[in-house]
C-alpha cells in the first residue's frame, strides 16, 4: 500500500520514454536553427500544417524514422523525423495528405529515411483516394547519402506520375528548390510560390557563371514572379506564406477528392437565371475594340467570383474556375487585351494542361471564344508553334467532360477549330448575334479575294468597305455556321448565364466510352 502511494501519480517509464522521444523529434533542428528559420521570415513546418489544414485535424506519421547514414559526421545531425513533417488531415472537412519540408534539419536536404517518409504518405494519398499537399523548403539532395539521395528523388518521381490523374496534386514553394528537387514540383498540377520568399531552379547563379559567363541572382533566376510570369512553372502567386494557404485551400473546393468523383457542390446563391445587361452592351461595341475577357468570366459567374489560374503567364489567354448554379467549371477564355486574344506557344500549353487538368478531374469545360487565328511571327514559329500549338488542339479532342463553348465576337482560321468547335466534339456551342466565324478576318479575305479589283477600283477605300460588309453577312456570319450545324444556338449577349447552366445541367450525365489502347501520344 505504501508503494502504492509513492508511485500514484508519476508517469510510467516506458510512457515517459515515449514522452521524451516525441519531444526531442518536434524541436526539429534545435533552438538555434528554430531562430534561423524566423529570421528568414518563414514559419516552421509543424506551424505551416497546422495553418493549412482544419483545426486540430492533423495526424503525424514518421514521427520517429531516422537516417541510417554515419559518414561526414552525420551521427551527430541525425535527428527524428529526418527533416520532413508528413500525415493526413483535413481541409473543409475533407480528407488530404500532406508533408511538409523542415528546413531547420539539415536544410530539408532529402536523403534516403526523407525519400520513403514522402512515398509512404504519396502511396496512402493513392489508398485513401484524397488530394496531396507538398510544402517544399529544401536545401536539396542531401550529398552525404550520395546516390541513395538521388535514388530518393526518383522514387517520388514515380509515385508523382502515378497519382497524375487520379489524386490532385499541389505543392507549395517555401524556400529554395533546386536541382532535382524541381522535378517533383513540376509533375504535379498546381505549383504555388511566395513573393520574396520562394525560389526554384535546376542550376543556381554560380554553376551558370561557371558554365555560360552569364550572370544572375537568385531572384531573377527562380523566383516567384519570374516563374510566375515567365517560364509558367508557378501557377498561383502569394504575397505571403499565410495568403498562400488561404489560396489553396480556395482551390480545393473546386476539386474533387480524386478521379473517381465529380467535385462537391455548394448550395447555389445566385439567380440562375439573372441576365446581365452588361454583356449585352459589349455585343454592340466597335468589333475592334479590346476588350478585358475577366469582365465577361465575372458577369457570368455565381456571384462574380472566378479563381484564375496561371493569372500572369501568356495572359491571352485566361484559365481558372468558377461556379455555375453551385458546379464547379473550368474556364478557358481568349483575351483579347493581350495579342487579340491569338494564341501562342505560351497559351496553346497553358490552356492544353488546364484542359486536360479539368477532363481528368470531371470538371466540364466553358469555353468563351473571341480568337483571331495563331499568333504569326518567325519567333513564334522557330519556337514551336505548330508542334506546341497542336497541344490545345490534341486537349480539347481527348477530353470527354462537358463542354459549352460561346463565340463572343471572333473565331477564325484553325484557332476557330481548337476552341471548343463542334467538330473536335464539343457538345453545346452558342454564338453572340456580333460573332465572326470564318477561316481568317473579313478584311484580310477581301484582300485576297479581291486584289485586282481593289487594285483598279477609282475609290478602292468604298469599294473595300462594300465588299467587307458583303463578306461578313455571306461568310462569316454566326447564322451561317447555325444554317450548317456547327452553331446550335444564336443567343442575345444578356441571356448567357441561363443558357450555359442550362446546358451543363442537361449535359451533367454524359458518358464517353474511351478508344481501348494504351494511350495516345500528345504532341509535347
Amino acid at each position: 500500500m505504501e508503494e502504492t502511494r509513492k508511485t500514484k501519480g508519476l508517469v510510467p517509464a516506458k510512457t515517459q520514454d515515449l514522452v521524451e522521444r516525441r519531444k526531442r523529434a518536434m524541436e526539429g533542428g534545435g533552438p538555434e536553427k528554430v531562430a534561423q528559420q524566423r529570421q528568414r521570415g518563414k514559419m516552421l513546418a509543424r506551424e505551416r500544417i497546422a495553418f493549412l489544414l482544419d483545426e486540430d485535424s492533423f495526424e503525424e506519421m514518421g514521427l520517429l524514422i531516422e537516417s541510417k547514414c554515419d559518414d561526414f559526421g552525420m551521427a551527430k545531425e541525425r535527428r527524428p523525423g529526418d527533416g520532413v513533417v508528413a500525415g493526413f488531415g483535413r481541409i473543409h472537412g475533407r480528407g488530404v495528405c500532406v508533408y511538409a519540408q523542415d528546413f531547420t534539419v539539415i536544410g530539408g536536404t532529402l536523403g534516403l529515411a526523407h525519400a520513403r517518409k514522402i512515398c509512404s504518405v504519396l502511396e496512402l494519398a493513392a489508398k485513401a483516394k484524397v488530394p496531396v499537399v507538398a510544402l517544399c523548403d529544401s536545401g536539396g539532395a542531401r550529398i552525404q547519402e550520395g546516390v541513395e539521395s538521388l535514388g530518393g528523388y526518383a522514387d517520388i518521381f514515380y509515385r508523382n506520375v502515378q497519382l497524375s490523374g487520379f489524386v490532385p496534386q499541389i505543392t507549395a514553394i517555401l524556400g529554395p528548390c533546386a536541382g532535382g528537387a524541381v522535378y517533383s514540383p513540376a509533375l504535379t498540377d498546381f505549383v504555388f510560390m511566395v513573393e520574396g520568399l520562394s525560389r526554384m531552379f535546376v542550376t543556381g547563379p554560380d554553376v551558370i557563371r561557371a558554365s555560360t559567363g552569364e550572370s544572375t541572382d537568385l531572384e531573377s533566376l527562380g523566383g516567384a514572379k519570374v516563374h510566375a510570369s515567365k517560364s509558367g512553372a508557378c501557377h498561383f502567386l502569394a504575397g505571403s506564406e499565410h495568403d498562400c494557404f488561404r489560396q489553396i485551400r480556395e482551390l480545393l473546393e473546386y476539386l474533387p477528392q480524386s478521379c473517381e468523383e465529380k467535385p462537391k457542390p455548394v448550395m447555389p446563391s445566385d439567380d440562375p437565371f439573372r441576365l446581365s445587361p452588361q454583356l449585352g452592351t459589349m455585343a454592340e461595341m466597335d468589333p475592334k475594340k479590346p476588350y478585358n475577357i475577366h469582365d465577361v468570366i465575372l458577369e457570368i459567374a455565381d456571384n462574380h467570383q472566378f479563381l484564375e489560374t496561371h493569372r500572369d503567364f501568356a495572359l491571352n489567354l485566361v484559365t481558372g474556375f468558377i461556379r455555375l448554379n453551385g458546379e464547379s467549371v473550368g474556364v478557358v477564355a481568349n483575351n483579347p487585351l493581350y495579342f487579340s486574344g491569338a494564341l501562342d506557344v505560351d497559351a496553346s500549353e497553358k490552356g492544353a494542361r488546364f484542359v486536360r487538368f479539368c477532363d481528368a478531374f470531371n470538371i466540364p469545360l466553358l469555353t468563351l471564344v473571341d480568337v483571331p487565328g495563331y499568333w504569326p511571327g518567325v519567333e513564334q514559329e522557330h519556337g514551336g508553334l505548330i508542334r506546341r500549338g497542336a497541344k490545345l488542339l490534341y486537349a480539347y479532342c481527348q477530353s470527354t467532360v462537358p463542354k459549352v463553348a460561346v463565340v463572343l465576337r471572333k473565331a477564325y482560321g484553325g484557332a476557330y477549330d481548337v476552341m471548343s468547335s463542334k467538330h473536335v466534339k464539343g457538345d453545346v456551342n452558342l454564338a453572340w448575334p456580333c460573332a465572326e466565324i470564318a477561316v481568317m478576318g473579313p478584311q484580310a479575305a477581301v484582300e485576297v479575294l479581291h486584289k485586282d479589283a481593289l487594285a483598279a477600283a477609282p475609290d478602292s477605300q468604298a469599294l473595300r468597305d462594300k465588299l467587307i460588309a458583303e463578306y461578313v453577312a455571306k461568310f462569316a456570319s454566326p447564322y451561317e455556321a447555325a444554317r450548317r450545324g456547327y452553331i446550335d444556338e444564336v443567343i442575345d449577349a444578356k441571356e448567357t448565364r441561363p443558357k450555359i447552366i442550362r446546358a451543363f445541367q442537361f449535359l451533367r450525365g454524359k458518358s464517353v466510352e474511351p478508344v481501348k489502347k494504351k494511350h495516345g501520344n500528345i504532341p509535347l
